[in-house]
């Protein structure tokens, strides 16, 4: 009989998101689709639609882009259902434009919400896994991070820091069973 891991997919209630919250509950696993807080309407009717096909997929409300309120998310999912032992990072978001005409803010919310993100949730879940002797941590790339891609400067810096992330807490993480 499989575990039924508690498993956070941020960005759970996009496209992406979607895909991997059903191939997820497929496998067996307690899923928890994270999304930002001002979405609490579109997430339950997204949730419902989810349901009518059959697939139970929990919501947890936190802007990941920032460390304290991933930190409130992480903390009432593990009030609720208990310490996360799979973390999908897949919350992600473009803002294209040549680099000559990209706004600061545009830079900052693609690296925010795409690399940051990474961080502050990973931050979060990391000690409880390295403690358990158990975690697994999939963080949702592109190929854009290796070859770049024409107008998304902000997009492939984000998803190489990705990689280099993930490398490093490949690392960090083996010993201990994540």
């Amino acid at each position: 009989m499989m575990l039924k891991r508690i498993t956070l997919v941020t960005g759970g209630i996009g496209g992406i998101g979607t895909a991997v919250c059903m191939e997820l509950v497929n496998q067996g696993r307690l899923v928890i689709a994270g999304h930002l807080p001002e979405e609490e309407e579109i997430a339950e009717l997204w949730q419902s639609e989810l349901q009518a096909d059959g697939y139970a997929v929990e919501l947890a409300a936190g802007d990941v882009s920032d460390y304290l309120s991933s930190g409130k998310m992480v903390e009432q999912i593990a009030n609720r259902f208990g310490t996360i032992e799979i973390l999908v990072n897949c919350a992600g978001i473009t803002r294209d434009a040549f680099l000559a005409k990209m706004d600061p803010e545009d830079w900052n919310a693609v690296i925010n919400t795409n690399l940051n993100s990474v961080f502050n949730v990973t931050r979060q879940v990391i000690p409880g896994m390295m403690a358990a002797g158990f975690g697994r941590i999939v963080n949702i790339s592109s190929v854009n991070g290796q070859k770049g891609q024409f107008g998304q400067t902000n997009y492939s810096a984000a998803k190489a820091g990705m990689h280099g992330f993930t490398m490093a807490l490949a690392q960090e993480g083996a010993r201990k069973g994540v």
